[in-house]
């Protein structure tokens, strides 16, 4: 079964769903290997929902879906490695990914955990350097991935799509900047207790869900699990949190912004 319409690339139809065959019908869904590969419609609506993508009308997003492939990634595999030669975009447009770097001794630092819809190594790019940090999928992950070489190219054929997202860009790399000073300056305390009102104010609620394992925040923290288990072990013995399996809940705000805005 083929679809004849124009946005199509000719293979089995991953957006034509429910249509008799043979007696029986076919349902893809966004599980099925090769679904976004097998037309253009699910590949642009993925595009259109990627921050780093908003901007671009929907001419320009077709262009950039002909250039992207389908690749799946299980949980705990790499996308790649710190280090390694730049090949090309990755759009996470299915499961959590977590960005991490290691230093000489080992030890690893996490940067952060972006889910679906986001992308990942947009800054090699347009520097021609190597990948700045490590990517590791923490759930079956499906990516759209765009080589380097086609990505530059397009907008050097669309000028305007580069200025786009170098903006969004931009953005991103004030949003690492306070992640490095939130780093370097402060207590894990302090910064513990920032990313629960961060989490909390994402969430829209008092009440939310770890964001993290207590490993994958100590990373993110640079620090060690211990730690972080003593001080969320601290921050409910005090009141200022409740906390049931994974969920959180903030009962004393004060008491808690207090706790970010002290002074190690």
């Amino acid at each position: 079964m083929t679809c004849n319409r124009a946005d199509c690339v000719g293979r089995p139809c991953a957006a034509r769903r429910g249509r008799a065959f043979r007696g029986g019908t076919i349902r893809h869904t966004r599980h099925d290997p090769a679904y976004y590969d097998g037309c253009l419609l699910p590949k642009i609506a993925a595009l259109s929902e990627i921050a780093l993508f908003a901007a671009l009308s929907e001419t320009e997003l077709q262009g950039l879906a002909q250039r992207a492939l389908e690749k799946r990634f299980a949980a705990d595999e790499m996308l790649f490695w710190e280090g390694e030669a730049c090949l090309g975009i990755f759009l996470i447009v299915q499961g959590r990914v977590k960005i991490f770097r290691t230093s000489p001794g080992g030890r690893e630092v996490m940067l952060s955990i972006e889910a679906a819809p986001a992308t990942v190594a947009e800054l090699p790019l347009f520097d021609g350097g190597p990948y700045p940090a490590s990517v590791c999928a923490m759930e079956p992950v499906v990516a759209l991935f765009i080589n380097k070489n086609d990505f530059q190219q397009f907008c050097r054929d669309n000028p305007d799509v580069a200025l786009k997202v170098l903006t969004v860009v931009g953005r991103r790399l004030r949003h690492l900047v306070a992640l490095v000073e939130s780093m370097t300056f402060g207590s894990v305390t302090q910064r513990l207790a920032k990313m629960l009102l961060e989490a909390s104010k994402a969430a829209g609620a008092d009440s939310f869900d770890l964001p993290s394992t207590h490993q994958e925040l100590a990373s993110r923290l640079g620090t060690v699990r211990e730690v972080v288990s003593r001080n969320l072990g601290r921050f409910r013995a005090q009141g200022l949190i409740k906390i049931q399996g994974r969920q959180v809940e903030i009962v004393n705000r004060p008491g808690l912004q207090l706790e970010a805005e002290s002074q190690a």
